[in-house]
């Protein structure tokens, strides 16, 4: 393993000390804490040069349960919060993307991108999470609908989230990453979230402004490791509601025939995808319809 050079963006020590950069170890994001695998694994990050980064942690099937947990006890208050506080929270989560740009730029270029594409795909995801934000309090409004009935009825059809999603995110570390991961907790749903194998480092940074923002713990967790030994545990977990399987390259149909044990709503492979403009799709695939009927001057 070589040492950085002088322009490793990752490299923490000044050039021409001789110093030895101190790297981090990526820990897990799991219930607004950062644990360690229970399995004691971790894999190790190169950059796009196959210089040594950094460790990241290889979550395990009982890291998926204890994610799918924090996730199941959170989704009772974070759904039930005023679709315009959610709103507030992940606006101010676009505001520390923002303030750790630079951070991002870095690792991005370490996972092989120009500095020039690396900031344009920063800018993009600070741009897109605002826009998720702004759609929280007018997602019930578009989506919602006082219906026509013959008789003195008020009938009202009203969204409200799936609860919890699994999301194997694709290998955009960061774009790709805040495409699948707002829409779905913009509308009250909470998530657990196998980021991008190859380069998880702007996950795990994504993780850090989460865990110091205003989200609850529990509202968004994150795996990194192996996402072939991972996504099947997601996928046949009977408490995970909801997959977004928009990483997934081959397996989709196992994956759903797993889904399938409890009704698991799906968004496959290739469907809806993420790197188009923003849009409503991604939104309302995990939400719920509830139709109440009222008297009319009751």
């Amino acid at each position: 393993m070589s040492e950085p050079t002088s322009t490793d963006p990752i490299s923490t020590a000044p050039p021409g000390t001789g110093r030895i950069g101190v790297r981090k170890t990526y820990k897990l994001f799991i219930g607004g804490a950062f644990p360690r695998s229970e399995s004691g694994r971790s894999y190790v990050v190169n950059d796009a040069k196959g210089r040594f980064v950094a460790n990241a942690s290889q979550a395990s099937r009982k890291d998926v349960r204890d994610a799918v947990g924090a996730a199941r006890k959170a989704f009772g208050a974070w759904s039930e919060r005023t679709p315009y506080n959610r709103g507030q929270i992940l606006y101010r989560v676009a505001e520390m993307l923002e303030g750790r740009r630079a951070q991002f730029v870095d690792e991005l270029r370490a996972a092989g991108q120009a500095k020039s594409a690396a900031s344009t795909e920063v800018d993009q995801a600070v741009d897109r999470w605002v826009w998720y934000a702004g759609w929280a309090d007018k997602l019930g409004a578009v989506v919602g609908s006082a219906n026509p009935v013959a008789g003195p009825f008020f009938n009202f059809s009203t969204p409200e989230p799936t609860g919890v999603v699994g999301v194997i995110a694709p290998d955009s570390p960061l774009l790709g990453l805040v495409s699948v991961v707002a829409p779905a907790i913009v509308s009250g749903n909470t998530c657990v979230v196998v980021a991008a194998e190859p380069a998880p480092l702007p996950a795990i940074t994504l993780a850090e402004v989460l865990a110091t923002s205003d989200l609850p713990g529990g509202v968004v967790n994150l795996l990194t490791g192996r996402r072939a030994e991972l996504a099947p545990w997601l996928a046949s977990h009977m408490d995970v509601d909801a997959l977004d399987l928009a990483g997934i390259v081959s397996g989709g149909a196992e994956l759903e025939e797993a889904a399938a044990g409890n009704l698991k709503r799906v968004i496959r492979p290739g469907s809806g995808d993420w790197s188009e403009e923003p849009g409503t799709a991604r939104m309302t695939a995990f939400l719920e319809t509830k139709t109440v009927w009222h008297p009319v001057g009751v």
